[in-house]
């Protein structure tokens, strides 16, 4: 039997990670090291049932990853402090920047593959568009401390190529994720997705309130987004990660990918959605965005998906209808993690 590959996931207490976890256990991958703060009890039912190799505390990690107790074939770094609405920025400098560098520097040492999570909070207003090109990160404007810190990370992380191979790792991607809805987001609580919000809203009161826009050229529950349902993410992460263990992933395609479906879409037809998902007739009001975050609020996200698909990437992208009709009828209704 060949050996399986030795696995760590980061961030496997949370949303992403331990979808991403169970979509491994679904292909047979257990030999898995999972990361992450696991005294969360919010977050327990979304790793305690899935199977792996082994749990380490996510500070734990670093100190092991010193003390070179691990056997690592790929490293997949999807934790992070990801609290938009958190302005302190020594939270996610300490989690976002630091951390990631010590796992690239380790995987740069040690030649192992690395994948980590960045974001479409890095693009800001989107000012200068949303290319996932290399160019553009020194002038990108991230609009709160969360995006700021992922901006950070891959301007440094872009700043090691340039210094040349020996300070990167073999191969890498960093994947900039746009706005994410699925099941296992429960935890997230004001974070968690539209969806989210708006199914528990209809099942206590009959309706959704969405933000009214502070902006003349939208119209309120017309602010888009680029909405991706996370199976197709973690079929993506699952791609990438199969194509660099197989030696098959080319260094020239190493870098900075955007992870979104390239087709924004309005928060009025989320809501809807959610609405129709369990045969209702949506019933939609709008209320004032909290002055918090009235001006650090993106109102149009687009990725550009050219440069995924150049890699290889063919795979369509779940529609918002299909991924919130699995996501409400799967998940949501029944009370079930993935």
């Amino acid at each position: 039997m060949t050996k399986q590959p030795s696995i760590v996931v980061t961030g496997t207490a949370g949303f992403i990670g331990s979808v991403f976890v169970q979509r491994m256990n679904e292909l047979g991958f257990t030999h898995l090291l999972l990361v992450d703060d696991f005294g969360v009890e919010a977050k327990r039912k979304n790793w305690e049932g899935k199977t792996f190799a082994k749990i380490i505390e996510r500070q734990a990690f670093l100190a092991q990853l010193e003390n070179d107790e691990l056997e690592i074939d790929i490293l997949i770094h999807l934790g992070a402090r990801t609290d938009t609405t958190e302005f302190n920025y020594a939270i996610h400098e300490e989690l976002n920047v630091a951390y990631s560098k010590a796992i690239w520097n380790y995987a740069t040492k040690k030649k192992i593959p690395l994948i980590y999570a960045s974001s479409a909070a890095t693009y800001g207003a989107g000012e200068n568009g949303y290319e996932d090109r290399h160019d553009i990160v020194d002038q990108l404007k991230p609009l709160n401390p969360y995006g700021v810190s992922k901006n950070e990370f891959d301007k440094w992380a872009i700043a090691q190529t340039v210094l040349g191979a020996t300070n990167c790792p073999p191969v890498w991607a960093g994947l900039k994720f746009f706005n994410v809805y699925g099941p296992n987001e429960g935890h997230k609580a004001r974070m968690a997705s539209v969806i989210f919000h708006s199914f528990h809203q209809i099942k206590e009161t009959g309706l959704v309130k969405l933000f009214r826009s502070h902006r003349p050229d939208f119209k309120d529950g017309e602010q888009l987004r680029d909405f991706i349902y996370v199976k197709d993410l973690v079929d993506v992460i699952d791609w990438m990660m199969q194509q660099m263990l197989s030696g098959t992933w080319a260094s020239a395609n190493n870098g900075l990918y955007n992870l979104g479906t390239g087709k924004a879409r309005s928060f009025y037809d989320l809501a809807a959605n959610t609405f129709i998902a369990q045969g209702l007739t949506p019933n939609i009001e709008f209320i004032d965005m909290p002055l918090d975050i009235r001006d650090k609020y993106q109102y149009f996200t687009e990725a550009n998906m050219h440069k995924l698909r150049v890699a290889g990437y063919e795979k369509p992208f779940t529609s918002l209808e299909a991924g919130v009709q699995d996501y409400v009828s799967n998940y949501l209704v029944p009370g079930k993690g993935y």
